[in-house]
This record gives structure tokens, sequence and C-alpha cells, in this order.
């Protein structure tokens, strides 16, 4: 068989074969660059965040009546008591954000008290000295809190407040001071403070600035007073989670005044990440159907394309079983013609996949497309191809060549 006389076979049906292209084309650039996403996006939803999710029980309360700051850091240090007595409970601590919350809380961090520093957009934890034992950080270099570190969040509002020491996540440590280590070094945030720790990962409770920057994290020990926070327990027993959020809402409501303590304010952090990536979650699986329903539509215009040109052909077709080609010959030149029209269609989809992919980047932000995602495109859509046209292809192999003695 000649490539050629395939070639001028489809030179007789030149709009049919390119219409089939095009559609080709179309699948192989929104399959590339819709597998790309859906990557990406499972990719950030299993990011990790240094901290222990799975043993990590979140609980917010609300205050109804204000009170005196005293008293109200007073019915913390009470609530926090209260919760490290639940069976079950290793480490208790109240945080200003968590992990996968609402808010996110910044500072601006140079390494210079000169105002016209340079500097970088930081999330900052304030939490009791107990928050690194608690999420369960891995401390990497230098120490973890003491007691005598602690402040409270009052005395931030001093005219001159008192010198926090501070610890940082690892990425921070290296993109402040490259090829050095950060303990004892300074930084200046709330004043100049001193590096005491360094964690191997914390990150922003939401994703704001550059990708890179997701990991820019530091902590520092403040006693931060329950409506400006969320209480974090860290259970024994993963399996314990539901029976401590219980003891924890009762132990809450019967302590201290009237507040808004409620289940739908107590949840998991592993609820919390999913309720956080349930969009990226929706958008993975729509585009995934969107893949299946290309690749259905692409295989259907195969077929009826092929069905069509077998019923066209079944004279043509008897007259080479006529003249001795066997059935694997009429079966190889209907995949070879396939194969053409696919390749054809997955070099111009490629093209096209490329630029969908520039005009993402510039749009959405969204890293270049790897060379290796056009590969696998093509080879899914050759295998869809050879698959689609199998059917119609092994039903040409049994024309007889009696057909040739017919009329046209």
């Amino acid at each position: 068989m000649h490539i050629r006389h395939i070639l001028a076979a489809l030179r007789h049906h030149r709009i049919a074969a390119l219409l089939i292209t095009l559609e080709i084309a179309f699948s192989c650039a929104v399959i590339c660059n819709a597998l790309f996403v859906i990557s990406t996006r499972l990719e950030r939803m299993h990011r990790p965040t240094g901290a222990d999710e799975t043993h990590l029980v979140e609980v917010r309360v609300g205050h109804v009546a204000r009170r005196s700051a005293e008293a109200t850091l007073a019915q913390t240090h009470t609530d926090l008591a209260a919760l490290r007595r639940i069976s079950g409970v290793s480490h208790v601590t109240l945080v200003n954000q968590t992990l996968f919350g609402s808010s996110i809380s910044f500072s601006s961090v140079s390494l210079s008290s000169d105002s016209n520093a340079p500097s970088t957009a930081v999330t900052q934890y304030m939490a009791d000295v107990n928050l690194i034992d608690t999420l369960g950080l891995k401390v990497v270099a230098g120490r973890g809190f003491r007691p005598d570190d602690q402040v409270t969040d009052a005395s931030l509002n001093d005219k001159n407040p008192p010198q926090m020491p501070v610890i940082i996540s690892q990425a921070l440590a290296k993109h402040l001071f490259p090829g050095q280590s950060a303990v004892g070094k300074t930084l200046y945030a709330f004043g100049p403070n001193r590096i005491v720790g360094v964690v191997k990962r914390l990150v922003q409770p939401r994703d704001f600035g550059a990708p890179g920057e997701y990991e820019y994290a530091m902590v520092f020990p403040v006693d931060t007073p329950y409506p400006q926070g969320t209480y974090l327990l860290r259970v024994r027993d993963p399996a314990q989670r539901q029976q401590v959020i219980k003891q924890a809402l009762s132990v809450l409501k019967k302590d201290g005044p009237l507040r808004l303590v409620s289940p739908k304010y107590a949840r998991t952090t592993e609820a919390a990440r999913a309720k956080y990536y349930s969009a990226d979650r929706a958008m993975a699986w729509l585009l995934a159907g969107v893949c299946v329903l290309l690749l259905g539509v692409t295989a259907l215009g195969i077929v009826g394309l092929t069905s069509f040109w077998v019923t066209q052909r079944r004279h043509q077709i008897g007259i080479r079983r006529a003249i001795g080609a066997t059935r694997r010959d009429i079966l190889t030149y209907f995949q070879t013609e396939n194969f053409l029209i696919a390749s054809a269609g997955i070099v111009l989809g490629m093209a096209l996949a490329y630029g969908i992919n520039l005009l993402l980047m510039q749009r959405y932000e969204l890293p270049r497309l790897p060379f290796y995602y056009f590969p696998v495109g093509a080879l899914v859509l050759w295998v869809l191809g050879q698959l689609s046209v199998l059917g119609a292809a092994l039903r040409a192999t049994h024309v007889p060549p009696v057909v040739a003695t017919r009329a046209a």
C-alpha cells in the first residue's frame, strides 16, 4: 500500500477530511490545556501546609456582649484550661487565623528599620506559645517558644510595644537570608523582631500574592483573646475528632458568659480544607467532563465519516478484493487513512494548544504548559482514532469480491 494512494483518495473527500481534522485539532488543543489545568488544580488541592491536619479540630466562639479586655482574656484562659481537660486532647491554643479560614493577616517585613527598605508581605500567626506543638510543626533550626516569650495582645498597642521573638517558615528564611542561618537574625515587622526558630513549612491561610510566597509565614507568641481568634485543638487519635468537637462545644457553652457557640463554627481542619478547595474540585470535574464529551464527539465523528466512506467505496473495495487484497490490507488501509487525518489534526491542535496556553498565562497567570502534555494528548487521540475507525473498517473487510461485478 502506498501513502500517496490514500492521500489521492482523501483529496476527493477533502471537505469531510478537513472537518474531521479540525475537530481533532480542537479536541487536542482543549484536552491538552484541560488536563494541564486539572493537574494544577489537583496539585494545588494537595499542597502540604506543614501542619498535622489529621489531628486538628477548630472551634470558633462569637461574643454577644462586649466585656473589658481583662475579663475577655481571663475567659480565654478559662476556656483553654477547660478544653485541655477534654479526654483525647493533647494540645490547645487560640490563633488569630486558621489554615483554611475566611480571613488572612499580613505584615510588611523588611531587614532594616528604614521605611524605604525593600519589604515583603508575610502572613502572621498570633497565638500563645503552644501553637507550634498544636499544629505539629517541625522546628528545623533554633527553638520553639518559651513561656517567657509570650506577650499580651493589648501590649502591642502600647506606645513602646515589647520586643517579640518570632519563628518563621523555612521558605521565608531562605528568601530573607539566602545561604545563611536565619536563627539569631533580626527582621522588622512589629519593630525589631529576633528570629528564634525556623519551622520546615507553614503556609498562608489563603492564596494571595505570587505562588512562591505561599509558604512565607511567621509566628508571634501573643496571648490573644477569644473574640479575635479560633480555638485549635490537637487530638491524640483522629477517630476521636467528632467526639472532641461535641465535648468542646459543651464545655464552652457551660463556662463563661452568654456566647455564640454553635456546631456551625466547629469542624476538623480536614473538613476546612475540603470546603476551601471545593471550587477547585468542581472545576477539575467540569474540565474532566468536557474532555470526555469532546472525546466522545470526536469518536462519533470518526465513526460516522468512516462508515460513510465504507458505504461509498464498496465497489472499490470489491475490486481490490477481486485483484488479491486481503482483509488485513483493507483494514490497514482505513487505519492508515485515519492515522494520517488524526496526525494532521494533532499537529494543528498542538499549535492551537500552545496559543491557548499563552492566552491563559496572560489572563489567568497559569504556568507554561509542559512539553510532555503534547505527546500525551497526541497518544490519546491516536488511540481514540484507531478504536473509532475499527468497527467500520472491519465491516469493510467483509465486503465480498463479487461486489466488483456489479454496477458502480
